[in-house]
């Protein structure tokens, strides 16, 4: 069942207890949309340009991994992680060529295992380290709070085209 309460999550600090609760909505929200799915509703493409609600997924959970190493680990991606994530990150033409021919349990083990990991690491901070900020190559200043915040919104904003896609699906 999806919680409608934003409320501090036990095991977490406050704040960062709200966060979690935030992405546990987000993602029961997203998992609730694609729950129905087959492989060729998540291969299903509208157009020779679009992105298929595999390819979606993948790219959420690419995402938050980025932001677990970028937050958690101070680091960009390394030439083996970017091979991995590349298509999923970019999407477009790689990922439509290398995104498909899964089930939605192999998507939901991977938006699984990769929150697993968001949450063990986020037990060990204080609120104090989401306001910990540190500077992109091009200078610009960013804290960590943005840094999960842009996974919230981005998986809500991909969530959007996962059902503009889902209605497509019905209607051909």
């Amino acid at each position: 069942m999806i919680d409608y309460r934003i409320k501090p999550k036990e095991n977490f600090t406050n704040k960062i207890g709200e966060l979690v609760s935030m992405l546990e909505h987000t993602r029961a929200v997203t998992i609730s949309e694609i729950s129905n799915l087959d492989q060729s509703d998540l291969d299903y493409l509208p157009d020779d340009s679009s992105n298929s609600i595999g390819s979606l997924l993948s790219h959420i959970v690419s995402i938050e991994f980025v932001h677990q190493v970028i937050s958690f680990e101070k680091r960009d991606l390394n030439e083996d992680e970017h091979l991995k994530w590349g298509p999923a990150l970019e999407l477009g033409g790689k990922a439509r060529k290398e995104i498909k021919k899964n089930s939605l349990d192999y998507y939901l083990e991977e938006l699984s295992q990769v929150r697993e990991t968001t949450l063990t690491y986020l037990k060990s901070k204080k609120d104090s380290w989401l306001f910990e900020e540190n500077k992109w190559g091009n200078g610009v200043s960013y804290n960590n709070y943005y840094l999960w915040f842009h996974v919230l919104e981005d998986e809500i904003n991909h969530r959007g085209q996962i059902r503009v896609i889902n209605r497509l699906l019905k209607n051909k």
